[in-house]
């Protein structure tokens, strides 16, 4: 099993849940652990760990909704050992990078010795802890294009606690709005289904629409529609449902409404 910066596997060591097999470690590979931001895309090393992206400046002026969710994940000792990859691979619907990935149109760059494919994250989660990932296929690479200028952004992490917490619920939004229309809109959540989601029904419901009252509720409707919570440890599926139809609500209250001359 190649290992990058060991943090979830450790973990289900430690609790009996991973059989004992032979680990590499591939944390140490320069191939994997780079920042290159081009005209029209950044591609991230499936290497790079939450603190390189925390202290990367295109990433925090242009992707700051990644710089926050790396600055969530864990203390100041896993954010120098998680890997953005690990992350991915590990495919908990808990992660805090997975729903920023799903607003942002990330693609995944996969390698095998048979050469390099590239794939839109949105399709990598296929059920819970399920990939496209192949055995023989290791994730090399995150690619996000830079065509977001003009867009407002939203995160919100509900947990335990504030810090060092597994979400409870996770909602990720950018939205680019003209006089209080929306012209694109971009939602996913964690925690509230068997993978990351992207929330492609609530973007149909709002996309074109005026902001006002009535679309919010509409919205938070549609959003109750197309989720799975379910009750865990952490919460239960009617909490998880309420509180994100509420950080919806903030998010577009957030939004600029048109004006009205007076």
């Amino acid at each position: 099993m190649p290992v990058a910066g060991g943090t979830d596997v450790m973990v289900l060591y430690a609790l009996g849940k991973l059989p004992a097999r032979k680990l590499v470690s591939i944390g140490g590979l320069p191939e994997l652990r780079y920042i290159e931001a081009a005209s029209s895309e950044v591609r991230i090393g499936a290497g790079c760990t939450y603190t390189d992206l925390r202290q990367h400046s295109v990433i925090a002026n242009e992707f700051p909704l990644l710089a926050l969710s790396a600055a969530w994940t864990g203390g100041i000792a896993n954010q120098n050992r998680g890997t953005l990859g690990g992350n991915i691979a590990n495919a908990s619907p808990a992660g805090d990078s997975l729903p920023v990935l799903l607003v942002y149109d990330a693609d995944l760059i996969l390698v095998s010795a048979s050469g390099e494919r590239r794939i839109p994250y949105r399709t990598f989660h296929t059920g819970y802890k399920k990939t496209l990932l192949a055995p023989d296929e290791l994730i090399h690479g995150i690619c996000i294009r830079r065509n977001l200028a003009g867009y407002i952004w939203y995160a919100k992490k509900v947990g335990a606690r504030n810090a060092q917490a597994i979400s409870k619920v996770f909602l990720a939004a950018i939205a680019r709005t003209s006089n209080g229309t929306i012209k694109d809109v971009r939602l996913a959540a964690g925690s509230v289904g068997p993978v990351p989601i992207r929330l492609a029904g609530t973007e149909r419901a709002l996309a074109g629409k005026h902001i006002d009252n009535f679309l919010l509720e509409k919205a938070g409707e549609v959003l109750a529609e197309e989720i799975q919570p379910i009750d865990d440890i952490r919460s239960t599926a009617a909490y998880r449902t309420s509180v994100l139809r509420n950080l919806l609500g903030e998010f577009l209250q957030s939004l600029p409404r048109a004006r009205i001359a007076s």
